[in-house]
């Protein structure tokens, strides 16, 4: 259904969804800024404005499939390396550190 929406309408032309917070306080964009505009342009297949919406969001979707692909199945008892290296403590610590490094080079 949310799929449904986000296809039929662009984020940025109605009132539907919500506007971030965040930036409306601060006037910086958070990490999650513009990723319902690119999920409406991924949904369109256009690439280019996804990347230029939030580029962290576009190239996160695939980890994320894949991280619940492992979570469904049982694909991290087969690959247990793959999966604690893919989805451990580690991937977590660097998972942090490109969200805030976006964070931080998205608002120079």
């Amino acid at each position: 259904m949310a799929g449904l929406i986000y296809y039929f309408y662009h984020p940025e032309h109605y009132q539907l969804f919500p506007k971030c917070l965040f930036k409306n306080i601060t006037g910086l964009s958070c990490p999650g800024c513009g990723a319902q505009r690119a999920t409406h342009e991924l949904l369109h297949l256009n690439f280019k404005s996804a990347l230029a919406y939030n580029a962290l969001w576009v190239v996160s979707i695939p980890y994320l499939m894949v991280g619940l692909l492992f979570h469904q199945t049982k694909l991290k008892e087969e690959f247990p390396k793959i999966s604690k290296s893919m989805f451990g403590t580690k991937a977590l610590v660097v998972g942090l550190i490109v969200v805030i490094a976006f964070f931080i080079l998205r608002n120079l």
